[in-house]
């Protein structure tokens, strides 16, 4: 391929990111895999759909796509996720902290799943504030279906990143190091 060629199958590739975390999340990945949120991503424009099932017991049916319907695969864990992060179209994620700011830092639309089975859920707070902040939209595993058909990606609001320069400058002083 020359340099003004496009590669059409990667320009027409639309990828959904499941991912679950180190723990098991099998209510997530069931969501998921049910007909009604494959056939509203489908009828979204999205091609792909690539889940990351942890721990999990309960494995999602893997498709080809061959009768136009979406493609599906899995794999248990990777070394980084960072590369299916980035090819992604839009990312659905557990509520761990670092999957949220890793995915909000890349700028890709994100619905954070909360697993409700978890004891002392500080994890829900967070997707819930930045969820009224509008950096991402927030479900749980039974109305996942209902805020993929009802989101509007234009309407959320880029995450900012933070300046660590402060901080370090206020550590640099109380060191006694001068200000550059």
């Amino acid at each position: 391929m020359g340099d003004g060629d496009v590669d059409e199958s990667s320009k027409l590739k639309r990828i959904v990111f499941v991912t679950v975390g180190t723990t098991s999340f099998d209510s997530l990945v069931r969501a998921v895999d049910t007909l009604e949120v494959k056939e509203e991503l489908s009828k979204r424009g999205y091609t792909h759909l690539l889940i990351q099932m942890g721990r999990g017991s309960y494995f999602p049916t893997k498709s080809n796509s061959e009768d136009g319907s979406l493609a599906v695969d899995y794999f248990t864990f990777s070394s980084s996720i960072a590369d299916s992060l980035r090819s992604a179209s839009l990312v659905i994620s557990h509520a761990g902290s670092g999957s949220i700011f890793e995915t909000l830092q890349l700028g890709k639309p994100l619905i954070v799943v909360v697993n409700e089975d978890l004891m002392d859920n500080h994890q829900s707070e967070l997707a819930e504030e930045l969820a009224d902040r509008k950096h991402l939209f927030c479900a749980r595993p039974q109305t996942l279906h209902q805020v993929i058909s009802s989101m509007d990606l234009n309407s959320l609001i880029p995450y900012p990143s933070g300046d660590a320069t402060p901080v370090a400058k206020l550590i640099n002083r109380f060191l006694g190091f001068p200000d550059d």
